[in-house]
C-alpha cells in the first residue's frame, strides 16, 4: 500500500463566535469547497482568563449540514425548536443533522478542573438530503469503541478499525472520524479510500505525517494519491483523524447555512423571517 503524502499544513486562526466564544479555525465554508465533503474544523476552549466570562452559542439557525461536537473536558448543554435537550459531557459525542432546518443553542459549562475543551466539525450534505428531517445521533463516551494495539490508543466515533465500528452511522459521506494517540516510538498506519479527503487536526505533541514533522496545534491536508495514512512518533501525539467521501456539487454557504444554490440560501432567509423555518 502507499501512504499518502501531504497537500498542506494549515495554521489555526483565532476568531470569535456566538456570544464571544474564542475558537481557533481549521477550516471554514467556502464556495471553493476545497475538502468537500467538510465545510469546517474549530478547537475550541474557554480557559485563557484575558477571554473574559464564559460564553456560548445562543440560539441559531442551521440547514443543510451536520454538526459534530466532541467534548474532550467541561460539559455543553443544548436544546433545540425540535424540544430536545440535554447535555454532553467529556468524551461524548453529538452529530446533529439539520436537514432542512433546525434552531438550537450550545451553552459551556467548566469541569471541575476549570476548562472547556473540545471540537466542532461541519459535514456537508448531499442535494438530494439537505431537505432532510432533522435528526441527532448523541454518543455517550461509554458507547465509543477504544481501540489499543502497539502503543497506539484510538476513540473511534465513526468508521471502521480492524473490524470495529464506531457508533455514529447511516452519514453519507461515509466518515472516519477517530481520536487517535500515539505514545513515544509507536507508529499508527490505516487504510483510507482512494478519493476520499483527508485531514488529521494534530491537538497535542509531535508526530511524523508521511514522513514530515507537524508540531500541535495544526490541520494536516493530504493529498490523494495513496490508500493509507502513516504516522510515527517518537515523543508522543494525539490527533483527531477525519476522512469521507466527496460530494463533487457546488455549494453556496452563507453563515450557518450551506445549500447548493442562491436560491435555496434565499429561500432559506425567506423561511427564517416567515416562521417556516422548522416543521
Amino acid at each position: 500500500m502507499k501512504n499518502r503524502t501531504i497537500s498542506q499544513i494549515i495554521e489555526p486562526q483565532l476568531v470569535m463566535e456566538g456570544a464571544g466564544v474564542l475558537l481557533r479555525r481549521s477550516i471554514s465554508p467556502r464556495a471553493s469547497n476545497e475538502q468537500d465533503p467538510f465545510l469546517l474544523f474549530d478547537h475550541f476552549a474557554f480557559n485563557n482568563p484575558l477571554e473574559g466570562p464564559l460564553r456560548g452559542f445562543p440560539m441559531h439557525p442551521h440547514r443543510g449540514i451536520e454538526t459534530v461536537t466532541y467534548m474532550l473536558d467541561g460539559v455543553t448543554s443544548h436544546r433545540d425548536s425540535l424540544g430536545n435537550s440535554g447535555e454532553i459531557g467529556p468524551g461524548d459525542v453529538q452529530w446533529m443533522t439539520s436537514g432542512r432546518g433546525i434552531l438550537h443553542e450550545e451553552m459551556p459549562r467548566r469541569s471541575t478542573s476549570g476548562n472547556i475543551y473540545g471540537f466542532q466539525l461541519w459535514v456537508n450534505l448531499p442535494a438530494a438530503q439537505k431537505m432532510s428531517q432533522p435528526r441527532y445521533q448523541e454518543v455517550n463516551a461509554s458507547t465509543i469503541p477504544v481501540v489499543e494495539k502497539d502503543g497506539v490508543t484510538i476513540r473511534l466515533v465513526a468508521g471502521e478499525v480492524n473490524g470495529v465500528n464506531g457508533p455514529v452511522t447511516e452519514i453519507a459521506a461515509s466518515p472516519l472520524y477517530m481520536d487517535v494517540k500515539l505514545t513515544p516510538g509507536s507508529t499508527f498506519t490505516h487504510p483510507i479510500p482512494r478519493g476520499h479527503t483527508t485531514l488529521a487536526y494534530v491537538f497535542e505533541g509531535v508526530g511524523e505525517f508521511s514522513g514530515e514533522a507537524v508540531e500541535s496545534v495544526g490541520m494536516v491536508v493530504f493529498n490523494d494519491d495513496g490508500d493509507q495514512l502513516e504516522v510515527k512518533s517518537d515523543a508522543g501525539v494525539r490527533f483527531m483523524l477525519i476522512a469521507g467521501a466527496p460530494f463533487k456539487e457546488p455549494i453556496v454557504p452563507y453563515g450557518p447555512f450551506v445549500m447548493n444554490t442562491v436560491e435555496e440560501i434565499q429561500q432559506a432567509i425567506a423561511d427564517l423571517r416567515s416562521g417556516n423555518f422548522v416543521k
